[in-house]
């Protein structure tokens, strides 16, 4: 199953997720690390849809786990973008729990498409 997600960029230029649901600091919803850098790349503004799944879906686009991180250096999952568009994009990606929050774990793959 697919979900849609809205990401925005602040007027200081940082990105968050729009999770009405999370319960925990807001600032866990920034997007830091290389997250940053795939919203600016997959965006055409202050503002991106994007419709993420953990299973392949038609047209989508996806990032790799590379490996978990260390839990003393804030944990979270380290991705990889190769391509974006048929185009190198090698990018690395620090997404934190907040993908467990969505997914239930830290799939090893996590597609998109930007909607």
């Amino acid at each position: 199953m697919t979900r849609d997600f809205r990401f925005y960029k602040t007027a200081k230029g940082d990105w968050y997720i729009d999770l009405p649901e999370w319960k925990g600091d807001p600032e866990d919803l920034q997007m830091i690390q290389g997250a940053d850098e795939w919203l600016d790349l997959v965006s055409s503004s202050n503002e991106v849809l994007l419709n993420v799944a953990d299973v392949d879906f038609e047209n989508a686009e996806f990032i790799t786990l590379i490996r978990l991180g260390e839990p003393n250096l804030g944990g979270g999952g380290n991705y990889y973008l190769e391509r974006y568009q048929e185009q190198r994009a090698d990018l690395k990606i620090w997404l934190c729990e907040i993908v467990t929050f969505i997914f239930d774990k830290y799939p090893q793959r996590i597609y998109f498409k930007v909607k």
